[in-house]
């Protein structure tokens, strides 16, 4: 016999061995079955479960289970999941119009086996044969009379039964099962027969939110693998395709939550994110994440609220639906009936028998509204202080602004001249090039700037809406080495984030280094002249300011009321565009957060997160 024939139990019997909760598998199950010959498909599941389970078929893509109330009140159940073998091959069977058969041993009492498989997507490199052939060597003998063995042996004993019938029988069983119904079958070995079952199995809905414990894949890779099916496209790559798919999505949810422009989850950032999880992934003998290394890597890369929308986008089924069907809530091995008692019932999975390790992972999610609320009853508005490692944040983006501020005065007064007995302050290419044909070099010197920069003008949003930046405020400096700081921006208290602790984004800001007390700029009627947010914001620097220059950072060129401003003022304004600076840098400067008290910040960490 050769390599090909390992699956054969006679000239009319062929075996498809598989791991239940194995995509991989169904990949290989469906292109089996349609190219090859087959007049009878039977499956290992007790014939009792054939109308509910093939209903469950009949309404896919939605999601159902077929359950089996046992005498001790545990559910036995079957998910109806796209993506395991055994639903994939009477999908098929169903559609092609082959008849059906379901021979397992029916027992009032089923026992779950578990084990530990290797990644089988491996299957994309190695042929069944040889995956299957490889587990054999690790598949332990079933003990002497145990339910195990009873089930091996009558399935053996129903394949004798159906040679008599059909003759191109394709047969799916689980790869724990099959040595022992090839050996069953060929010594004819003596079966029990099957225990009475007193109730009949019934058909569920599946809540939405708990598929995740339904379905082998991820539910939004279920998903991309239905939603390829219906548009008759290849899903040879959802498995790894669906885990960018997933990405996208859920930085999408995150942005909606968050609702910011810019943001450090850039195309590099997920570079970052499928190498650490590729990482991850190898040190656990895996070649394909699971959820957990995924929303790990995710807190990692993006905090908890973008794990948390990875988490949601995976767990995201957009095709299940509400219908006439009793609804159950999943868990662990455990469901809730759709009833009016909430008392969890212990379940079995017939078609789980991959070892799982559940994992706990802390994450802290957005409080809801009522936790909110309470915060907002419990803020002393005579207490208000700033978050010190965003405020050493602007700070250096304040330093590194004046410095680069000094640098463009000092081009301005740059002059340039031949070159006699010193390079002084580099060569000057421009000049030196235009003079090629003299044969000349010419050199540039460059002079201290004139004057300091005191203050420095950001002007985050260009059309400032009065509405979205109702805060205004003017804070002075701690110490000597804060600026003295002047902004408008969004109302913290619409953001609350955590017990005393609000979020909120600059529209824009003035900041006055070294810090000196002014009076509040939004309450001095000695600046009049302006009508908008930012042009208040710029006479303000105008007024104050004691040197002449002052330094605007704006995503837009200086405008015509800016100029006429300044002069009224005598002052000069330096432009510096705010492309000059990452979008991710910008971002982080203009969110910030506002404390009830000093004594918040003593754990203000643990709900402030970086984006």
């Amino acid at each position: 016999m050769n390599s090909k024939d390992i699956f054969t139990l006679s000239d009319k019997i062929r075996v498809l061995p598989v791991v239940h909760g194995s995509g991989d598998y169904t990949r290989q199950v469906r292109q089996r079955i349609l190219s090859a010959k087959c007049d009878c498909l039977a499956v290992a599941l007790p014939p009792e479960y054939q109308a509910t389970v093939e209903e469950g078929v009949n309404r896919l893509p939605t999601i159902t289970v077929s359950c089996l109330e046992e005498a001790d009140g545990t559910q036995s159940f079957v998910p109806i999941d796209p993506s395991q073998p055994v639903i994939m091959g009477l999908r098929i069977a169903m559609q092609e119009g082959i008849p059906r058969k379901f021979i397992d041993w029916s027992t009032a009492s089923f026992e779950p086996r578990k084990a530990d498989f290797p990644d089988t997507f491996a299957l994309r490199h190695l042929p069944l044969e040889k995956f299957n052939a490889a587990l054999l060597l690790y598949l332990k003998r079933p003990d002497a009379n145990s339910q195990h063995e009873k089930r091996a042996r009558w399935m053996a004993y129903e394949l004798h039964r159906l040679e008599l019938e059909y003759s191109n029988i394709v047969f799916i069983c689980s790869v724990l099962d099959w040595p022992w119904i090839k050996e069953a079958f060929d010594e004819r070995l003596d079966y029990s027969p099957p225990e009475k079952i007193e109730n009949y199995p019934h058909l569920y809905g599946v809540e939405k939110n708990t598929l995740f414990f339904a379905l082998t894949e991820f539910p939004y890779i279920t998903y991309l693998y239905e939603k390829n099916r219906q548009e008759l496209r290849s899903d040879r790559d959802v498995a790894i395709d669906g885990v960018k798919e997933i990405l996208l999505k859920a930085r999408e949810l995150f942005l909606q939550k968050k609702k910011v422009r810019y943001h450090n989850l850039s195309t590099q950032s997920f570079q970052i994110f499928l190498q650490y999880v590729r990482n991850l992934t190898l040190m656990e003998s895996r070649l394909t994440p699971d959820l957990y290394t995924m929303v790990t890597a995710a807190k990692q890369i993006g905090g908890d609220l973008f794990a948390i929308s990875v988490l949601e986008a995976a767990r995201d089924y957009p095709y299940q639906n509400e219908d006439a069907l009793e609804t159950l809530a999943l868990g662990i091995d455990q469901a809730v009936f759709d009833d009016e008692d909430d008392t969890p019932t212990k379940m079995k999975n017939r078609l789980s028998e991959i070892m799982y390790e559940w994992r706990t992972l802390n994450l802290k999610p957005e409080p809801d509204i009522k936790k909110q609320e309470q915060w907002k009853y419990r803020w002393n508005p005579y207490g208000q202080c700033s978050w010190p490692p965003e405020d050493e944040k602007i700070e250096n983006f304040n330093t590194h602004v004046r410095e680069q501020t000094k640098l463009l005065l000092s081009q301005d007064l740059a002059r340039t001249e031949k070159f006699t007995s010193s390079v002084k302050d580099g060569i000057d290419i421009r000049d030196t090039l235009r003079n090629w044909h003299t044969g000349d070099i010419y050199v540039k010197e460059i002079p201290p700037s004139r004057g300091q920069v005191e203050i420095v003008v950001f002007l985050f949003d260009p059309e400032p809406d009065p509405m979205q930046y109702s805060w205004r405020q003017t804070w002075y400096a701690e110490h000597n080495e804060e600026s003295t700081l002047c902004f408008y921006a969004t109302e913290y208290m619409n953001q609350l984030i955590g017990p005393g602790i609000g979020e909120s984004t600059y529209g824009g800001c003035m900041m006055i280094y070294p810090p000196r007390p002014i009076p509040n700029i939004w309450e001095d009627r000695s600046i009049h002249i302006a009508d908008t947010l930012e042009e208040k914001l710029l006479e303000a620097a105008f007024y104050h300011s004691r040197e002449r220059h002052i330094t605007v950072v704006s995503p837009c060129p200086l405008q015509a009321s800016w100029r006429r401003l300044a002069r009224q003022y005598h002052k000069n304004m330096i432009h510096i565009p705010m492309k000059r600076f990452s979008n991710q840098t910008i971002e982080r400067i203009r969110r910030f957060h506002v404390l009830n008290g000093k004594e918040i910040r003593s754990f203000a960490q643990r709900f402030i997160q970086d984006i």
